[in-house]
């Protein structure tokens, strides 16, 4: 009879301390994902009100609980490259691009590379940003400023174009404008020029809004 007790008792004891760290195990990843998300929280704010070393702090703590996040290294690097730390923000872009090859790691890559003055590489960055993602008229205009740089005319004024194509607004209008004016093409500058204006609607003049053409169903 005491044999069965303390064997009873012993199933008791084995079933609780198995809830218990289960219960253990379940609070874990709940605790970390709650701290993680405070850290983020901490480090965005920082970054906007230019709190860099706290910024720093709280992304490096989220690298030391997960150092494998791509995202917290982009953002680290993007840190870097305002405190002109261009050398170490490179290396955080690099790394992210290991982890999880994106086209704004390159793009961003590219970016401290035309800051320092180190154009070919440069060109490179934003090539294989581009090639990943070619759709933003940014890049594309990132692209050929880096191509002014190099001396390739032609390479400049084909991005100039596809961001014009891609988004023809005043502003992207206006930067190809002054890439022909530069190589002496004053006239399709001045075309241009013209086209950009025409874009540009008066204040207190509502925008005329297109309407699609009418299509038959079949």
């Amino acid at each position: 009879m005491l044999s069965l007790l303390v064997f009873v008792v012993i199933v008791v004891w084995v079933l609780l301390y198995q809830r218990t760290i289960d219960d253990i195990g379940n609070e874990m990843p709940s605790k970390m994902s709650l701290r993680l998300d405070k850290l983020w929280s901490i480090a965005q704010e920082s970054m906007r009100n230019d709190r860099y070393l706290r910024a720093e702090k709280a992304l490096l703590t989220i690298l030391r609980v997960d150092e494998r996040n791509s995202t917290a290294y982009n953002r680290l690097g993007i840190l870097y490259a305002k405190q002109r730390a261009y050398k170490d923000a490179i290396e955080c872009f690099e790394i992210a691009q290991s982890l999880e090859p994106s086209s704004s790691s390159l793009h961003n890559v590219g970016l401290i590379y035309y800051e320092t003055g180190v154009y070919d590489k440069a060109a490179l960055a934003f090539e294989q940003a581009l090639h990943m993602e070619g759709n933003l008229a940014a890049r594309h205009i990132a692209y050929a400023k880096v191509q002014e740089k190099l001396g390739d005319n032609k390479k400049m004024l084909s991005a100039l174009e596809k961001a014009v194509e891609l988004e023809p607004n005043p502003q992207s209008l206006a930067i190809l404008a002054e890439a022909y004016e530069k190589i002496g093409q004053n006239e399709l500058a001045n075309d241009i020029r013209e086209k950009s204006k025409a874009l540009i609607v008066p204040e207190g003049v509502p925008k005329r809004i297109q309407k699609p053409p009418h299509r038959v169903i079949m």
